[in-house]
């Protein structure tokens, strides 16, 4: 097992109600029709595909999908939504676990590789990718840009989001380039807030590319979001594919 954090029996079945608006149409078209693109007519396998928010629209889409999950609990509650013979899930890690065939795509949304937390796990999930893909295959990863910028001289902490139900902030140790994720969610009407925590190991895009090239893969595109809106120093976030050379 790597290092990455296992999702608890009870978060993975309150994750799709947590994250209701990322699984709105919405926010999934433009990612769902990215993804179909870089897919085509092959295969598709997600890297800690969870509770299926992009796998399985992607397969009821008409792409073969196949998952690799960490946490048995998520997958369970994948499972609720579709079968095995329909999308195949193997339970296991995604710097390490293999499952049988070449795809034309793997995939990685949500900030996932972040879930890895040390550099040299990372790299084996870019090579863990590359074995999987077929020639001409491709590795796309969703993952948002560091928020070092807002941290002035003596401050650890900048908040993501401030709402009525929910109080957000990251933590950063720029040493380690670890990121805790605090959260603070209000689960009734009676005033009472429930806690929780989650480590990540951030990467910049360009220590990305070079784990790219470790793993003998070309950087082809990158984009700020879905829509393949321009990738400037200001974007939160980035979509970057890469290539396995045919």
């Amino acid at each position: 097992m790597t290092s990455s954090e296992l999702w608890t029996r009870a978060t993975a079945d309150r994750y799709d109600a947590e994250e209701s608006e990322m699984s709105s149409a919405v926010v999934l078209a433009p990612t769902l029709a990215f993804l179909a693109e870089l897919a085509g007519d092959g295969r598709a396998l997600e890297f800690a595909i969870g509770t299926g928010r992009v796998g399985v629209p992607l397969r009821e889409r008409g792409v073969p999908v196949v998952g690799i999950e960490l946490s048995e609990h998520m997958a369970a509650v994948l499972r609720r939504k579709i079968d095995e013979e329909t999308l195949p899930v193997a339970v296991g890690d995604m710097a390490t676990t293999a499952v049988p065939g070449e795809f034309a795509l793997v995939y990685l949304v949500y900030n996932t590789i972040t879930n890895l937390l040390t550099q040299d796990e990372q790299v084996e999930c870019f090579r863990n990718a590359a074995r999987h893909l077929r020639p001409g295959g491709r590795f796309a990863v969703e993952l948002g840009v560091p928020p070092l910028r807002f941290l002035p001289p003596g401050q650890v902490a900048v908040p993501f989001d401030v709402s009525e139900r929910h109080l957000g902030f990251d933590t950063l140790d720029p040493v380690e380039q670890i990121l805790v994720s605090n959260h603070f969610t209000r689960d009734g009407d009676d005033g009472r807030y429930r806690r929780g925590n989650s480590r990540h190991r951030y990467a910049w895009p360009a220590e990305l590319d070079l784990m790219a090239r470790i793993a003998g893969l070309e950087l082809e595109r990158r984009v700020a979001d879905w829509d393949g809106a321009p990738f400037t120093q200001d974007s939160t976030k980035h979509i970057s594919v890469w290539r396995k050379p045919a």
